[in-house]
């Protein structure tokens, strides 16, 4: 088993010629600015013999335009194509596909897909770490804590720049009861993206858990405060309304 994965990990991808390289960017680069044009794009170009590279710039495309079911069929189709062609690129859209399915709420297939990416063993530093972090976000939507715990510790090794991993850190270690934890998590992702509501939301949470009600009140106002609106402010504004008075009767 050892062998073969070292042997897996030799695998360098096969550089396409220049004309087909260009064709790529060209590609990805429509799916990002123009995601409409990008789809047509790289449905031609997979019809012309764009193999894996067309299905994964089609699945940037119905990415940047939210078509998430769509985007992760294409990720996956990409990377069963890839692993056809013994390309180490596969490991990138399996990442691609579980985040894709993460989107659309379907956290099994989100899991096959990052459990795929990371036993290739051909992911490494960010991207290593974001797959680490994905995949611990399906175990918690399938209940699996522990699981996701030790994805998250792990992820922290590689992507420890990413305000998203420390905020993920702190709501499991929030859920799971360990409170110092998730205080500090909070703290360093409050560091990384001072303004992001949801960071500030969940500090709230973490006071309120700790029975710091001023705390948790403060700093859900500030949460609305920073993006109001939003989706987290939202959720800050439903938390604050338990201070609120009752009615008369």
């Amino acid at each position: 088993m050892i062998a073969l994965l070292l042997a897996a990990q030799a695998v360098e991808p096969v550089a396409p010629r220049q004309a087909f390289a260009e064709r790529y960017e060209r590609c990805l680069d429509l799916a990002t600015d123009d995601p409409g044009r990008g789809i047509e794009e790289a449905t031609d170009w997979r019809i012309k013999g764009g193999r894996h590279y067309a299905r994964q710039c089609l699945g940037m495309a119905y990415a940047n335009l939210n078509r998430w079911t769509a985007a992760a069929t294409e990720f996956t189709e990409a990377a069963r194509e890839a692993e056809v062609d013994r390309d180490v690129r596969a490991a990138r859209y399996w990442a691609q596909a579980g985040n894709a399915w993460l989107a659309t709420g379907d956290a099994a297939k989100a899991r096959a897909a990052l459990d795929a990416a990371l036993a290739s063993g051909n992911l490494v530093a960010l991207q290593l770490g974001e797959a680490r972090l994905d995949r611990a976000r399906a175990l918690v939507l399938l209940g699996e804590l522990a699981a996701a715990r030790t994805d998250i510790d792990k992820a922290k090794e590689t992507a420890a720049k990413d305000p998203l991993l420390w905020l993920a850190s702190a709501t499991l270690a929030r859920r799971m009861g360990d409170l110092p934890l998730a205080k500090a998590d909070a703290i360093k992702a409050h560091g990384l993206a001072p303004d992001d509501a949801s960071v500030l939301v969940e500090i709230g949470n973490i006071a309120a858990s700790e029975g710091d009600a001023t705390g948790a009140q403060a700093a859900w106002r500030e949460a609305i405060a920073r993006q109001p609106g939003s989706d987290a402010a939202n959720s800050a504004e439903a938390a604050l309304r338990q201070f609120e008075d009752p009615p008369p009767p």
